[in-house]
């Protein structure tokens, strides 16, 4: 039984675990997106989700905390230079996993990628285009009041002068 057995091995040793998850860790900064298999996406997540949260304090320690995971100086710099930048209003939950619905042919494993959630382009444009949209439609019932009552105003003024001209052309014609 395995009660109480978090951690996913990956068929691994403990040094070839660690080896392998710091690889991935460090291409899914620099790359923002990585293809992989769902079990070491989901173990990928617990490892590299630590190490975002802590890139949002930019301190001598933190920096040196990462890099012991990472081992990769330009991830570390991307990490916190870009990436912490983008997801320093998030709570939690900076990495997403879609399943995809083929499998690898070698070996028939589930195959899955796996990003960061502010980098996706087509999720982040419409959640954008939708929060300023909510931004600018917003308003008290009296601001609509108003406004519709100015526009009724100045086409109400405007529809007699109207009339007049053509009034006046009739006059001028005849």
């Amino acid at each position: 039984m395995r009660h109480g057995k978090k951690i996913n091995h990956l068929g691994r040793k403990h040094s070839h675990r660690a080896a392998l998850l710091s690889n991935l860790a460090s291409s899914l900064i620099l790359n923002k997106r990585i293809t992989t298999t769902v079990a070491k996406a989901k173990a990928l997540r617990k490892y590299v989700e630590p190490l975002l949260t802590k890139a949002k304090n930019d301190t001598t320690h933190s920096r040196r905390t990462v890099f012991s995971y990472l081992g990769n100086k330009e991830s570390v710099k991307e990490l916190f230079g870009e990436v912490a930048s983008k997801i320093a209003n998030r709570p939690g939950g900076y990495t997403r996993i879609i399943k995809m619905s083929d499998s690898r042919l070698g070996d028939n494993a589930e195959v899955c990628l796996m990003e960061l959630v502010d980098f996706n382009t087509l999720y982040n444009g419409s959640a954008e285009a939708a929060t300023e949209k909510k931004a600018k439609t917003r308003r008290g019932r009296a601001k609509a009041k108003k406004e519709d009552e100015t526009a009724t105003e100045v086409t109400a003024e405007e529809k007699p002068k109207k009339a007049s001209k053509k009034a006046d052309k009739k006059e001028d014609q005849q």
